[in-house]
């Protein structure tokens, strides 16, 4: 199994621009799809972005697509989200999971192998 801890959260204005990390340990890493989620006050978790093992293939949430970019860098067992044109309703905590199966994580149908704990951001207006 994978444990997973997030970084890089944070207040930030509208426009403004963040980068979150997520940082893996576990030597099998890179045989993880892995994700971004995000939930808001009183909202379901909801899924942002993935990539698979090999980076080839990347998937968005339409209300992200064009603002945010998921990459992994498997040697250094880091998958990042950078965050662009935030908007106020961007405003969740984050968080990272891994599963084996890259369309149980790009159609929110878990449970996943793991998750993180999450980090917050906040886009003020």
């Amino acid at each position: 199994q994978v444990q997973l801890v997030e970084s890089g959260g944070g207040l930030v204005q509208a426009g403004g621009s963040l980068r979150l990390s997520c940082a893996a340990s576990g030597r099998t890493f890179s045989s993880y799809a892995m994700g971004w989620f995000r939930q808001a006050p009183g909202k379901e978790r909801e899924f942002v972005a993935a990539i698979n093992w090999s980076t080839s293939s990347t998937y968005y949430a339409d209300s992200v697509k064009g603002r945010f970019t998921i990459s992994r860098d498997n040697a250094k067992n880091t998958v990042y989200l950078q965050m662009n044109s935030l908007l106020p309703e961007d405003t969740a905590v984050y968080y990272c999971a891994a599963d084996v199966s890259i369309l149980r994580v790009v159609t929110n149908k878990g449970p996943f192998t793991s998750w993180g704990q999450g980090t917050q951001v906040t886009v003020s207006s």
